[in-house]
């Protein structure tokens, strides 16, 4: 059986059929073309398919599809484009944050959902946002850095200028 559910996704409306039992990832990735967020573990352990739900870092691979009705959905390609980067893409793009990139979108949602709830984040508090995240090509120290670097900017700090202990 197939249910009629009405998406917002990266500030676009969609009206779509699907099985009650269909994951918000594969109807992302399978019938609305936004392949930006990826499928890694499928058990909501290792954070590549995270986007925004109403804010919040969600698993999309443990999300029904049905249970996202009515609430504002954001991929990594409702954050920003090539030519108009967000903040936190551009200092993972200068910083070389990322290696493969596979993880990287999940990781940016979670460090969006950090900055929009707490602009000025500590190394720990962005260590708890990243929990959920794991990259197997870097460490996460030039993640962290490229995400203070993003919270001085937003700030109006000097992103290079050394923070306080």
């Amino acid at each position: 059986m197939l249910y009629e559910v009405a998406l917002a996704v990266n500030g676009q409306k969609y009206s779509i059929a699907v099985p009650a039992d269909e994951k918000l990832i594969d109807t992302l990735r399978n019938r609305l073309a936004l392949t930006g967020s990826k499928k890694g573990c499928g058990v909501g352990e290792c954070g590549t398919c995270t986007v925004l739900i109403n804010g919040k870092p969600v698993s999309s691979c443990l999300y029904l599809t049905v249970r996202a009705e009515g609430k504002e959905i954001m991929t990594i390609e409702g954050m920003g484009d090539p030519d108009q980067l967000h903040p936190l893409q551009e200092n993972f793009k200068e910083l070389q944050a990322l290696q493969c990139g596979f993880c990287g979108p999940g990781i940016l949602m979670s460090a969006k959902a950090l900055l929009d709830k707490n602009p000025d984040p500590s190394d720990l508090e962005i260590k708890e946002a990243l929990a959920g995240n794991l990259c197997r090509c870097t460490g996460h120290v030039k993640i962290i850095d490229a995400i203070k670097a993003t919270a001085a900017q937003m700030q109006g700090r000097d992103k290079d200028a050394p923070q306080g202990v």
